[in-house]
């Protein structure tokens, strides 16, 4: 359950529907982080533009090295993601 006002499945349509599908294909379901944002479409889709650079761009850090320390990161602030 999130605290903060989110659209569900059923009203998920338009710039949000595409992003819930695009969670949906990546992670097979729509997570929290991804639904928390879905009150401003645009927050949204940079959000997930930013992760996906963040973690799949042109980078000297190999991907298991950018995913460990996102978990160690989330660990440290006690973060459920």
């Amino acid at each position: 359950m999130t605290w903060i006002q989110t659209i569900s499945d059923d009203d998920a349509d338009g710039q949000i529907g595409e992003q819930f599908e695009a969670a949906r294909r990546r992670a097979g379901r729509v997570y929290n982080i991804v639904r928390s944002m879905s009150l401003n479409a645009r927050a949204l889709g940079d959000s997930m533009a930013m992760y996906r650079t963040l973690m799949f761009g042109a980078s000297p850090l190999p991907r298991y090295v950018r995913e460990m320390i996102a978990t160690v990161v989330s660990g440290a602030n006690a973060c459920f993601y």
